[in-house]
């Protein structure tokens, strides 16, 4: 039986296991899909050892930049994003891809309409590196809005009015609002949103976060990260059997 999984840290939420292990059933698939949650990098290797078996793996949160040094070959998108989230296992060899950049592509493509033009992107974290090269390669004016600012960065308390107004597109790369920590939301001043704004939250348990929530109130076009992680899923299969 072949064998695939997720590497991460605290991930008994994960979408990704339930997702492939339905795949599986649904499709008669013979395969198993497993959760490999590990304290530190270096245990990376321990899971290689104790599971030889292994034909493809996903990386989530913390270790999508960590994980980096233990691969052989990185595919030229993931270099450029500086980040992996699925592994290819190709004869012997550990082969880095990013498939978050295609399934955010997928999900914000028929969301987006032509006053979508400058977005901000709440959070600076790893998550934000494969929404800003889509964002890039759309030709999406983006500024990044951060507790520690750097740069031509946004603080969150800067984010007034005129700053809401001009950027109709704000993607919450930031974990606040996830499932137990649901009344948690980014710092911003959504009394300023309107009909005119698109927002997408990267969070998707719940289903509507109180960000979400807090747009919805003002008319906002919403959505969350269900879609892109399930075409980011699809195309990491993709990836495994071609």
């Amino acid at each position: 039986m072949k064998l695939y999984g997720l590497v991460g840290k605290n991930i008994a939420y994960s979408f990704s296991r339930k997702y492939f292990q339905e795949k599986f059933k649904n499709g008669n698939i013979d395969a198993d899909y497993q959760n490999f949650d590990i304290e530190n990098i270096i245990d990376f290797k321990k899971i290689l050892v104790e599971n030889p078996n292994l034909n493809g793996l996903n990386v989530t949160i913390p270790y999508k930049e960590k994980v980096i040094p233990f691969l052989d070959e990185i595919d030229e998108q993931a270099q450029q994003i500086g980040a992996v989230n699925t592994i290819k296992f190709d004869n012997q060899k550990l082969m880095g891809y990013n498939t978050d950049a295609y399934g955010f592509m997928k999900a914000l493509f028929p969301l987006l309409e032509k006053q979508h033009q400058k977005a901000l992107i709440l959070g600076k974290g790893g998550a934000s590196k494969a929404i800003t090269h889509v964002l890039e390669s759309m030709d999406i004016d983006f500024t990044y809005v951060s507790r520690n600012p750097q740069g031509e960065d946004f603080s969150y308390t800067d984010v007034n009015k005129e700053i809401i107004e001009s950027h109709k597109l704000i993607i919450n790369c930031t974990p606040l609002g996830t499932y137990p920590n649901v009344n948690q939301h980014p710092e911003i001043s959504y009394e300023y949103l309107t009909s005119q704004h698109l927002l997408f939250d990267l969070v998707y348990n719940p289903a509507i976060t109180t960000f979400l929530a807090l747009g919805k109130q003002k008319n906002c076009k919403i959505a969350n990260g269900q879609k892109m992680l399930e075409y980011q899923a699809e195309r990491a299969w993709e990836i495994w059997n071609s």
